[in-house]
């Protein structure tokens, strides 16, 4: 009877040390990531009045995820990227992140707008998950350092200072003015504007904001055009910038209007018409024609590959360029994938050239968490964003 107890004990005692030795097996995997598979997440606006941005931003993303995975995917994983919409809304962030947690992903990326970018960092940062490439050059992602946030793209202050350089130096234009959303969006690129013309010792003439989402324009319309300024620097997604801009050429009106990337160029082009020629939108991504760019070529023929009812845009080329970073940050954090070792991998990303040309290097790391800083300023002639080097092309025809 005591030798059966024994052996009775020895096989537990056996059975404890196989499962101590298979439970590290079984548990080093991250959430959101198994032996075949990575599953990040993304909230962005799918939905409403600006879901042309969400949606082609996610395009983009998905697009360069389907080609990474074609290649091996990262370490033998494939990646799924699964998004849910917020329509651009502050108030659905919260739904929206608590769904993806729910989902157990292992980072989050291709996030659209500021107003929700704001909500969602704190949200980031109390979970420890890692933000990879935000459709947005909105300050506060990028200053203080947010050590879960990643940014890909040039900042609104980078592509202000683009803005007001060229008028200031090179038009000799010293009236600007502002029209801005009345949300975080329109104060950050107004407090660039602020910040490029105070190097000038100056500010800008005239300012007047405008309901956000809404084509209530009329009054700041009015108010900025009785300062008589040259140039106007319009803030807003597509469905705000095109009234404007039809509105205010109505009534006669046509000082040199320009917009940051946000804008969603083609989308722009498209509502506004032969109202959009002329504007100045400046780019953090260069034209998706430009085909002799190997990240370009390789977005364009992913697209047609695997989304090949879209067409191609500035906005889906940075969703690609935004999940170009992440799988290049997963591939340097190892087959052990924590999500720390994600942050640490882009991190050691210095002078690492993704085919977008020379001016555009990503430099990541532990004091900096923007990738990019170039500015490509463009000009719409004949209903497509032309670059140029030279902002004597770009004053008033």
């Amino acid at each position: 009877m005591q030798a059966l107890a024994t052996t009775s004990a020895r096989r537990l005692i056996v059975i404890f040390f196989l499962t101590a030795i298979a439970w590290p097996t079984r548990a080093q995997n991250a959430a959101g990531v198994t032996d075949k598979e990575i599953l990040i997440g993304s909230c962005a606006a799918l939905e409403g009045p600006s879901s042309i941005l969400g949606r082609q931003t996610v395009v983009g993303a998905k697009a360069y995820f389907a080609l990474a995975n074609a290649e091996g995917g990262v370490h033998g994983r494939n990646l799924k990227l699964i998004s849910y919409d917020d329509s651009y809304d502050p108030t659905k962030t919260q739904a929206c992140f608590d769904r993806l947690m729910a989902e157990k992903v292992f980072a989050l990326g291709f996030f659209v707008g500021t107003p929700t970018a704001v909500k969602y960092v704190p949200m980031a940062e109390s979970n420890k998950i890692p933000v990879v490439g935000l459709f947005t050059g909105a300050q506060v992602l990028y200053a203080p350092l947010r050590h879960w946030i990643i940014n890909v793209r040039a900042s609104y202050y980078d592509e202000t200072r683009e803005q007001v350089t060229g008028l200031w130096n090179a038009l000799n234009f010293h009236k600007i003015g502002v029209i801005h959303p009345d949300d975080p969006f329109g104060a950050t690129v107004l407090e660039g504007v602020r910040e490029a013309m105070k190097s000038h010792g100056s500010e800008p003439i005239a300012v007047a904001s405008y309901p956000r989402q809404t084509t209530d324009v009329d009054a700041a319309i009015a108010t900025v055009r009785a300062a008589n300024p040259q140039a106007v620097v319009v803030v807003g997604p597509p469905n705000t910038v095109a009234p404007i801009l039809k509105k205010a050429h109505a009534a006669g009106w046509k000082p040199l209007f320009l917009t940051v990337s946000f804008v969603g160029t083609d989308e722009l082009i498209s509502q506004a018409g032969a109202d959009a020629d002329g504007v100045v939108i400046t780019q953090v991504v260069p034209p998706y024609y430009l085909t002799d760019l190997k990240a370009v070529a390789e977005y364009r023929r992913a697209l047609g590959q695997y989304f090949p009812s879209e067409r191609p845009n500035f906005v889906s080329l940075e969703g690609f360029s935004d999940a170009m970073v992440m799988v290049d940050g997963l591939k340097r954090a190892g087959k052990e994938l924590t999500r720390e070792g994600l942050v640490r991998g882009i991190e050691s990303m210095h002078e690492v050239d993704l085919g977008l040309g020379p001016d555009l290097k990503l430099n990541y790391s532990a004091k900096e968490h923007k990738g990019l800083d170039h500015v490509i300023p463009t000009v719409v002639r004949g209903g497509r964003a032309v670059p140029f080097t030279d902002w004597s092309t770009a004053a008033p025809k």
